[in-house]
């Protein structure tokens, strides 16, 4: 059985910096340039408050169905991580990329209301939602989630690999970092104790799934090789911001940390209207590119931003 925590630091917060990322297969969809033209930045959190209730209810859980040793090795703690993205198709800015891991009594398909009655009960889809709604959920998803993890991918690297490349790059940055970080601090917590099974479930939002790298997450602990204590699976979501919980807080997330970046540098840069069309190819946003010029964070591979250069 596993001991309780005993550490006491309740939140831990990451933040990197990426330069340089690695390619992960010979394929063209992640066949990125080493090294990046432009930093990718990642921001998170992991709560060890929230972590240690998932494990204490599946030591419970555990108990209550009389799993041995043997037994105890193949039930498996899974986390699942929902993943979206918001901003493929602005002409400015980043696209940013969350991923958010919910309490596991939490994290289902919304059909099934596993939020009622919780502080997150009126999340869904963040392209359902008003402004209001998302930025009153931002702080309490961050609050009550177990982890979550934030990625931009700039302008320059968006122009350098494609916005496609860029986004599977972003989802598989968010799903490396939460599955390492929150599974150091599983170590961390349980350092003289038996570690139970992990099992992380990546829910990408989308009908693609990006490559891993798979040496980085082995150098950790994590991965589907023998041997291995901590196993990662993947599944594609068509929409599944609409449909699970998981993913719809990855998305609320992604998009209010977008829109307030924007309306940050819309401050910057006055009379291109960032604060009203978040960078989207708008009459009154080309307008502007042609009239006051290019940005440094407009994207010169989109065909408008293209276009006012040839034209300037």
């Amino acid at each position: 059985r596993f001991k309780p925590i005993v550490k006491l630091l309740i939140m831990t917060t990451f933040s990197l910096t990426i330069k340089e990322i690695l390619s992960t297969s010979s394929t063209a969809q992640n066949s990125l340039p080493l090294p990046l033209v432009d930093p990718i930045k990642v921001e998170g959190n992991v709560n060890r408050k929230h972590l240690y209730h998932e494990i204490q209810n599946f030591n419970i859980t555990s108990d209550v169905n009389g799993f041995d040793t043997s037994e105890q090795t193949h039930s498996f703690l899974e986390f699942e991580i929902g993943i979206d993205e918001v901003g493929r198709g602005p002409l400015y800015g980043s696209v940013v990329i969350s991923g958010a891991i919910l309490p596991n009594k939490w994290s289902a398909l919304i059909e099934h209301n596993p939020l009622q009655d919780t502080p997150l009960s009126v999340l869904t889809d963040s392209k359902k939602l008003s402004e209001l709604k998302r930025e009153s959920l931002y702080e309490p998803i961050k609050q009550q989630a177990i982890a979550y993890a934030t990625v931009e991918i700039p302008a320059a690297v968006i122009d350098d690999v494609n916005i496609l490349q860029a986004t599977m790059l972003g989802m598989r940055v968010a799903g490396e970092q939460l599955m390492i970080h929150t599974f150091n601090a599983i170590q961390y917590s349980l350092k003289n104790a038996t570690m139970p099974a992990i099992s992380f479930k990546l829910l990408i939002d989308g009908n693609k799934l990006p490559d891993l790298d798979w040496q980085l997450l082995q150098r950790h602990g994590i991965g589907n090789y023998s041997g291995s204590t901590c196993l990662v699976n993947r599944e594609a979501w068509v929409k599944g911001d609409a449909r699970h919980t998981a993913i719809a807080a990855a998305s609320v997330l992604a998009k209010v940390s977008r829109d307030r970046q924007i309306i940050s540098d819309s401050v910057i840069y006055p009379g291109y209207g960032l604060e009203s069309h978040k960078g989207y190819p708008t009459k009154a946003h080309i307008e502007a590119i042609q009239k006051l010029g290019v940005l440094p964070q407009h994207r010169r591979s989109f065909k408008p931003v293209k276009l006012a250069l040839m034209i300037i």
